[in-house]
């Protein structure tokens, strides 16, 4: 994530999809933001929406109002804004800036697992998303990914995780079964949520015992925010069984 994104359309969404999980603090959520310094990206001026009320406010009219106020009248792109609207409430908020060097890392997902100890639900908010092989661990642009490692020991602390992924210009849906099929492996887990939208793919990695709360709450969002998200359940496969199906 980068303050320059604050705002964005796909923002609206990450912040209503989050909204809609916690369900007014149903449960509690520690989002760890993987913030990166800003840079000369224009990919993050996706803000027309707010121009639109007629068609988008529905869909979270409290979210809407505060986005387009703190654009219109701050004009300042902040994740501190969201964090001080108490939108997400009761939201933890892992705010520090990630760079590329390892041992700064390490202290900084340390001290995430210590601030997040407890809490339900932990978002993972990295630039691109989930390590690829052409980016090593604590070599240049490392800061834009979330490592194996660190979604593996983030789970086994406890927490549900909701990872964002940004689609590689790859088909979308063999990509998203790739990436699942990743996530049983390395956390040996059965149900895994995809929820995506044109450009985004956000991975739910439930507990066990959160499994019946989550697909409750994905049944919400796609009433709530219809077309805008694509839902699906990737259970093991199995000879002879398609591994997907809709939520």
């Amino acid at each position: 994530m980068k303050h320059q994104y604050f705002g964005d359309i796909n923002d609206y969404k990450k912040y209503g999809l989050l909204r809609v999980l916690s369900s007014g603090g149903a449960i509690r959520i520690a989002v760890c933001w993987m913030l990166t310094e800003n840079d000369s990206r224009t990919d993050g001026n996706k803000i027309s929406y707010l121009n639109e009320p007629e068609r988008w406010r529905d869909y979270d009219p409290e979210l809407f109002d505060i986005l387009r106020h703190t654009l219109h009248n701050k004009r300042s792109r902040n994740v501190r804004h969201i964090e001080e609207s108490d939108c997400l409430r009761p939201a933890v908020y892992h705010s520090e800036i990630l760079t590329d060097e390892a041992s700064q890392r390490e202290e900084y997902f340390s001290s995430l697992l210590t601030k997040a100890s407890g809490l339900e639900l932990l978002f993972f908010d990295p630039d691109n998303g989930i390590e690829v092989k052409s980016v090593m661990y604590g070599r240049k642009n490392s800061c834009k990914y979330i490592y194996w490692h660190e979604i593996k020991a983030a789970y086994n602390a406890g927490h549900s995780l909701l990872i964002y992924q940004h689609f590689p210009r790859v088909e979308h849906r063999l990509y998203t079964a790739r990436s699942i099929q990743q996530i049983q492996t390395l956390l040996e887990v059965s149900e895994v949520f995809a929820i995506a939208t044109s450009s985004v793919l956000y991975l739910l990695v439930p507990q066990k015992h959160h499994n019946n709360y989550f697909q409750e709450r994905l049944k919400a969002l796609q009433n709530r925010w219809e077309e805008n998200f694509l839902l699906f359940l990737f259970r093991p496969a199995y000879a002879g069984r398609d591994s997907s199906s809709t939520v």
